[in-house]
């Protein structure tokens, strides 16, 4: 698999996945403007990752939002949320080479976000008296979403499925925070789950375009196994904004009351 052509947004994506650089990862370089002719599927299969993040096979839960020590581990577990999101979103501009150039040029700009959202956590994490690296990471999104076979898995994955989750997350948290007295850390716990609606909301039309339809059935089948609908929800699940990202109600309804022993599951 050879790289793509130097000074295309393939070759931007291809770099973000593979540096080994934080500084690189925390703020990329400007995207080009110009975009490879007919480029080939590139498939990776890791990301670069930094010196200063340890990874490992089972990280700590993040409990304990009590102390500043408990909270920054927390959102440092959120900042690497994010940056793996981000390496995926380039992650499937170059696997998905034969979708439509919109919905690569959306991906990179949700993979914008998420850098932008690990500039926040960043900042909120050193205010509470840590840096990145200080606690251990869990490549967890990687070691299941490059299994998906095609766009409309992806789309099922993240879009409509860890990114919407994220929507419960964010908003679970930033009670949490708040109660812990850290009204700073929830106001930013708020922005983020804000913004991740158009994240849904790109998920959500796209995957109708792509296969026809915004079923809940139709999806929970383009989700790569071991994943399920348990995983892409928290507890409440925040309908609202769910709902703003235009995912039908019949839909909600069944992710909210599924089970993993339901018939059909």
């Amino acid at each position: 698999m050879h790289a793509p052509e130097p000074a295309t947004v393939e070759r931007w994506a291809w770099d973000y996945v593979r540096t080994t650089s934080l500084e690189h990862k925390l703020a990329p370089p400007v995207v080009p403007a110009r975009w490879e002719d007919s480029p080939p599927e590139r498939r990776l299969t890791e990301p670069g990752r930094p010196a200063e993040l340890e990874t490992v096979t089972r990280a700590p839960k993040t409990r304990g939002l009590s102390t500043p020590s408990g909270r920054a581990r927390a959102l440092h577990t959120f900042l690497h949320h994010e940056l793996q999101a981000a390496e995926l979103m380039a992650w499937a501009l170059l696997a998905f080479p034969g979708t439509p150039r919109e919905l690569r040029a959306g991906l990179v700009r949700i993979a914008l976000d998420e850098v932008r959202h690990m500039g926040m956590y960043a900042a909120q994490i050193e205010r509470l008296g840590h840096r990145v690296g200080d606690f251990a990471v869990r490549d967890w999104f990687w070691e299941r979403v490059p299994s998906c076979a095609d766009a409309p898995s992806f789309l099922a994955t993240m879009g409509l499925g860890l990114e919407s989750a994220n929507l419960d997350h964010t908003s679970s948290f930033a009670a949490r925070f708040r109660a812990a007295g850290d009204e700073q850390g929830a106001r930013v716990q708020e922005l983020v789950g804000r913004e991740e609606i158009a994240h849904v909301r790109f998920g959500a039309r796209w995957f109708e375009e792509l296969t026809g339809t915004l079923d809940f059935e139709t999806w929970r089948r383009a989700l790569p196994t071991p994943l399920s609908p348990m995983l892409m929800r928290g507890r409440p699940l925040q309908r609202e904004p769910r709902r703003r990202a235009g995912i039908p109600e019949p839909f909600l309804d069944r992710l909210d009351a599924w089970q993993p022993d339901a018939p059909g599951s």
